[in-house]
């Protein structure tokens, strides 16, 4: 039988229990009352005109007037309608008697009215008495009814109760029975034995699950061993392409055991004797200091080793191995979409590049220091040009001098700046350290550009406080610095305009500030203003430099423990800042 036609063959039997039941229940109820409405009903309103007539004697003297004599024939006209028990019919009639006689037209004696009053009163009484008498019996044969419909309804409801119980035990078992296997089947595939098989014997849908499961199971067992191969098959692959990189790799499970690692990292360790996969990497980190750093990747990026009889540089660089979360832990509190399975370390060997890098170094420093001599030559030659006193030039002749000498202090400038750079790469930064006032500085710089400053028309303006602590710096590689920063404030600023200098002491550091109220720079080239060769684009108006000079000054400024940054906007100018140690004197 299929589950569905077992699932309505149950429910409906439980409705045909609950239905009988309601109905045992109804009928009780309904007869308990009828039984209620007969006692309310009748005998109560005989006793209710009994007592309205009463009162009607109570509150008047005989004889009786027209108004008391209305209210008493009212309610004996409704008793004379309300007769219900045996008996009663005869004490209303004896009633209605007596009734006459008091309503009689004055005839009577005193005597006479007080003898019917007092039989009235006597047939109320007797009316009352066989109503009480009704209520008592009828109270009591409902109350036997009530005790019947009580024994009656425990006895079905406690056989309701059985089936129920007796169903609701036994019937889920129907389908909870086979859901548990399916379930304890699919727990053991989880783990992976694909020699789980179910077996139902009912004909019904549990049989179709099961047969479609253990035609799972087979697909998937074929499928293990088909990939099984695949996956070891790819594992080779990967573990030779691995082994045949030039660069150093090393890769980490998520225990920092060792995963794979290749025959150039063992050399660079210095750990080819040892038997690397499989173990944990504190065993190794311990003694060896270069892996310990590699694993730790905080002390180094780029190191020097000799290998082979030759010095190599390499770079290192690390990766997370992150995998979805397929199964986060019930005791997690947040549960995360990804989780990390381990690292890879690689040691890219950079020697090539750093030689180049060396040889591009040398030949820039040997370049420049070779241009400076005829360059400064240019310039002597060009100054004795505009001498009157060698003889007078035309104008047209004085405008290509001007050009040239431009030209020339342009390239001067730049050979300069490479040679600085030069400086800069082979890490010889010769810095003279000596106590300082900022003021001081900013006056050398001002002092440099102020020619240049006065050909534009521009006013440069100092805000500085009364009083600032010293700095401990090179003053020349300082004011340079600030020289440049100026030199771009004016290039790039209108004719009649305004360049701010400003200083102010903050966090026990000078802040050095230089603001222009030029175009602004783009955002997107704000964060590449201090890479060298780079420059912002131009609409052809301003001559662009080397791309050196604030790259140059990154380096200086750090190299004395400062900082250095730009804050800038579309069409609200640019501010360049470093910032340097202050002098704290020793107490």
């Amino acid at each position: 039988m299929k589950i569905k036609n077992k699932l309505r063959l149950g429910f409906g039997f439980l409705f045909l229990i609950v239905l009988s039941f309601g109905v045992v229940a109804i009928f009780y109820i309904h007869e308990i009352s009828d039984s209620a409405k007969v006692i309310l009903k009748n005998n109560y309103e005989s006793l209710s005109f009994a007592r309205e007539m009463r009162t009607v004697l109570d509150e008047n003297k005989l004889p009786l007037n027209n108004k008391a004599i209305k209210d008493f024939n009212s309610q004996l006209v409704l008793q004379e309608h309300n007769i219900t028990e045996k008996g009663e019919a005869e004490a209303t009639a004896g009633l209605r008697k007596a009734f006459n006689i008091l309503q009689a037209p004055g005839v009577l004696s005193a005597a006479a009215l007080d003898n019917a009053q007092y039989h009235a009163r006597a047939q109320l009484r007797q009316v009352e008495l066989l109503n009480m008498k009704a209520i008592v019996r009828k109270n009591e044969r409902a109350q036997a009814s009530v005790n019947k419909a009580t024994v009656l309804l425990g006895l079905v409801g406690t056989f309701t109760f059985l089936v129920l119980f007796s169903f609701s035990v036994n019937f889920p078992g129907f389908i909870a029975d086979p859901l548990k296997k399916l379930v304890d089947g699919i727990r053991e595939i989880s783990q992976k034995n694909y020699n789980q098989r179910l077996n139902f014997s009912a004909n019904d849908e549990f049989a179709d699950v099961s047969s479609a499961f253990n035609e799972m199971t087979d697909r998937l067992k074929e499928w293990e061993n088909s990939n099984l191969a695949t996956v070891l098959s790819e594992k080779q692959r990967i573990d030779t392409i691995i082994e045949q990189m030039q660069d150093a790799i090393i890769g980490l499970n998520e225990k920092d055991e060792i995963l794979f690692i290749n025959t150039v990292a063992e050399e660079i360790l210095n750990l080819k004797e040892k038997k690397l996969v499989g173990q944990n990497v504190n065993k190794f980190t311990g003694t060896n200091d270069l892996f310990k750093s590699i694993i730790e990747n905080k002390t180094i990026k780029s190191f020097k080793i000799a290998l082979n009889g030759k010095e190599s540089y390499f770079q290192l660089d690390s990766r997370e191995i992150v995998i979805p979360n397929l199964d986060p832990k019930p005791e997690d509190v947040v549960s995360f979409g990804s989780k990390s399975v381990g690292r890879v370390y690689l040691l890219r060997n950079i020697t090539e590049f750093k030689e180049r890098d060396e040889a591009k170094t040398n030949f820039i420093a040997t370049i420049s220091h070779e241009l400076k001599t005829p360059i400064s030559s240019i310039k002597m030659s060009l100054k004795l040009l505009q001498d009157d006193r060698i003889g007078p030039v035309n104008a047209q002749q004085m405008e290509l001098v001007e050009h040239i000498k431009d030209d020339s202090d342009r390239l001067l400038k730049i050979t300069s700046e490479l040679l600085d750079l030069s400086q800069v790469e082979t890490g010889n930064i010769q810095l003279n350290f000596v106590l300082s006032d900022p003021l001081e500085i900013v006056n050398y710089a001002l002092n440099s550009v102020k020619f240049q400053a006065e050909q534009k028309g521009i006013s440069l303006q100092v805000k500085a406080p009364s009083s600032l602590p010293k700095v401990q710096v090179d003053m020349e590689k300082t004011a340079w610095v600030l020289v440049n920063f100026l030199s771009n404030a004016l290039r790039y600023s209108g004719e009649k305009s305004k360049v701010v200098i400003e200083l102010r002491e903050k966090d026990e550091q000078v802040v050095f500030a230089v603001r222009d109220f030029g175009k602004g720079i783009d955002e997107q080239y704000r964060e590449r203003l201090f890479e060298r060769y780079f420059q912002v684009p131009t609409d052809g108006q301003n001559k662009s430099g080397s791309g050196l000079g604030l790259a140059i000054s990154k380096d200086f400024i750090e190299a004395q423990q400062g900082v250095i940054w730009v804050e800038s906007a579309i069409g609200e100018g640019s501010s360049f800042f470093f910032s340097l140690p202050s002098y704290q004197e020793v107490a």
